[in-house]
């Protein structure tokens, strides 16, 4: 199994770190699939699970619990996630330093990757 070195922002750490202790399983762990979402860089979704399921593994990451599939491993190789948080949408956002142009693109000088953004639901966060 590959072990992907991340680097989680603080901003990052501290929504995750909330999603886990206001869900159903607060000793569980954060559960995310990124995808690749063309030229507009990363898609993802994520939960809350007691363990990591079928086809996940575990990675601990600054005393986090990230269960990752194999995709994510990959491509979270290097990533820098934070969470920005703006007046219409906030979410993880994933970055790489000094990351590629859009690989899609026929420009012969194409514009860098933006980061992909996953809306989170306020309904989803609950209080104990």
């Amino acid at each position: 199994m590959i072990t992907p070195l991340i680097t989680i922002t603080p901003a990052a750490e501290k929504f995750i770190r909330r999603m886990v202790r206001f869900s159903d399983t607060p000793a569980g762990g954060f559960r995310l699939s990124v995808a690749p979402g063309g030229c507009s860089g990363y898609s993802s979704e994520f939960s809350v699970e007691a363990a990591p399921g079928a086809g996940f593994g575990e990675v601990a990451v600054g005393g986090l619990r990230l269960f990752l599939n194999a995709e994510s491993r990959l491509l979270l190789d290097g990533m820098t996630m934070d969470f920005a948080e703006t007046p219409l949408q906030s979410g993880l956002v994933f970055s790489k330093p000094g990351g590629a142009a859009c690989a899609c693109s026929t420009a012969e000088t194409a514009a860098p990757q933006r980061p992909a953004v996953a809306a989170v639901s306020l309904d989803s966060i609950k209080r104990r």
